[in-house]
């Protein structure tokens, strides 16, 4: 296939030698800044913790305990890493694509295993998803599924007979069936599920280059690549099921940008199966209205599909018994029946920004700032859809763009994050549950200048060496 031309070039990819010096200080200050919210973060924390406010997060804003540690992991942690900053972006940018694909992937999984096997296999991926308030603990109670899907809902509060356990009952039933399905085909375990969130987890760094370059900026896609594969968020991919959920999502976008037309069904049941594995990701219906309007062509005659395989996931679970507004009703409640309702508001408001940072990384906010600043500069004079041809005299003169992929995904993954947070119902632990959203977020990355990616791939790894390395994550 073709690649589609490009829409958006990136002048910093072609001509770093152009940017000038003080956009280079305003990537450090918004730096300092991050690295200041943290520290702000971190001390209030530790202050609020000592005074025995109920943050239930020892190691605030991550939800963590302070243990520094070494491990199996280590070394190759740092190998990985130091190849990765050194080579990875002369590759990403001169490689043929599917093997660039291929060997991304495989460093992901590898940057992702490694970071868990800094606290071994039993800690670090075997024994995570098996503790009382994860999923694995009611899979052997699962005898009869269609009975399950059609007394979920009666089963979502708390303190009554049969409650389901903190993160069954926090989510849609279609979390807790993929354990449940990979428990019916031999799988059982925490190894075999934490190995699935791994490997689900780094498809991210396919499906996010995938969606640039089928939106016509495949440049884009080749630089995020490294970044994505030295992804701090790694820490929890391995293993959590956000690690999944982030890359059942990112296949859904992908599948919804490719230009052919039979990508939009599979697109909607993704994307409508995701909307069952967590109540958060109908928020992700303004990542899929970005890509929608980005498409080169065939915005419509992609929508009708995509949202007919929505609606036939949607339908299937509603009569087997599952209604997901109910169950988001009962999950606002249950959601104050246990520690968020101790968790202020006032301090997780912002301290959730913080862990954000830990998760995307420190290149995701300066890049944020190059994106909107890029949006502000090539704006319209009238109002028009970014990405589509308007006519001569009535607006813009066609041709002209406003942004491209790599300015309006972060920036919808920002205003994504945004809504999430002010919501109150994401109070601590969103390191790992924004990862669907960090993932976006961290294409922002490719705005900043080309010759200094390999600084900022080492700050991204540093990130997640640290945190794997001082502290003992809860997934």
């Amino acid at each position: 296939m073709t690649p589609p031309p490009h829409r958006s070039p990136l002048p910093h990819l072609v001509q770093p030698h152009l940017t000038p010096p003080r956009l280079v200080l305003a990537d450090l200050v918004v730096l300092g800044l991050e690295l200041g919210l943290l520290a702000v973060a971190a001390g209030v924390g530790a202050l609020l913790n000592a005074r025995g406010v109920g943050l239930h997060a020892d190691a605030a804003p991550l939800y963590a305990g302070w243990a520094p540690h070494l491990g199996w992991g280590t070394p190759a942690a740092l190998a990985l890493a130091a190849a990765t900053v050194r080579w990875g972006p002369a590759l990403a940018r001169r490689a043929p694509w599917r093997p660039l694909l291929a060997a991304g992937y495989a460093a992901a999984v590898a940057w992702t295993l490694a970071l868990a096997l800094v606290d071994g296999w039993s800690t670090g991926l075997a024994r995570r998803l098996t503790p009382q308030a994860e999923y694995l603990w009611e899979v052997p109670r699962i005898t009869d599924i269609p009975a399950m899907l059609a007394g979920f809902s009666g089963r979502i509060l708390d303190f009554q007979p049969g409650s389901w356990a903190t993160h069954t009952a926090g989510h849609p039933p279609g979390a807790l069936l993929v354990f449940v399905w990979l428990d019916r085909l031999g799988l059982p375990g925490g190894g075999p599920a934490a190995l699935l969130c791994v490997l689900v987890g780094a498809t991210v760094a396919v499906s996010v280059p995938v969606t640039l370059r089928s939106l016509g900026d495949e440049a884009a896609g080749r630089a995020v690549l490294p970044f994505l594969v030295l992804l701090p968020g790694a820490v929890w991919v391995g293993a959590s099921a956000d690690g999944i959920f982030a890359g059942v999502v990112a296949a859904g976008l992908a599948l919804l940008a490719m230009p052919r037309r039979w990508t939009a069904l599979p697109a909607g049941l993704l994307l409508g199966f995701a909307l069952y594995l967590s109540y958060g990701f109908v928020l992700v219906g303004l990542l899929a209205g970005a890509v929608l309007l980005l498409r080169p062509a065939g915005a419509v005659r992609t929508l009708l599909p995509a949202a007919a395989g929505v609606l036939a996931v949607a339908a299937a679970f509603t009569v087997a018994g599952f209604d997901w507004w109910v169950g988001y009703r009962l999950v606002t409640i249950r959601y104050d029946q246990g520690w968020a309702a101790d968790r202020p508001y006032g301090y997780w408001v912002w301290a959730n920004l913080a862990a954000l940072v830990c998760s995307a990384g420190p290149a995701a906010v300066p890049g944020l700032r190059r994106a909107v600043a890029t949006l502000w500069r090539t704006r319209p004079a009238r109002t028009t859809l970014p990405g589509w041809a308007t006519r001569p005299g009535r607006a813009e003169p066609a041709g002209r763009a406003w942004g491209g992929p790599a300015d309006w995904l972060p920036v919808a993954a920002a205003v994504v994050v945004l809504a999430a947070d002010l919501s109150g119902l994401s109070k601590a632990e969103v390191e790992r549950i924004w990862l669907p959203f960090a993932v976006w977020l961290l294409v922002a990355a490719v705005r900043l200048p080309q010759r200094h990616h390999r600084w900022w791939l080492a700050g991204q790894a540093a990130t997640a060496l640290a945190i794997n390395h001082l502290l003992l994550t809860v997934s």
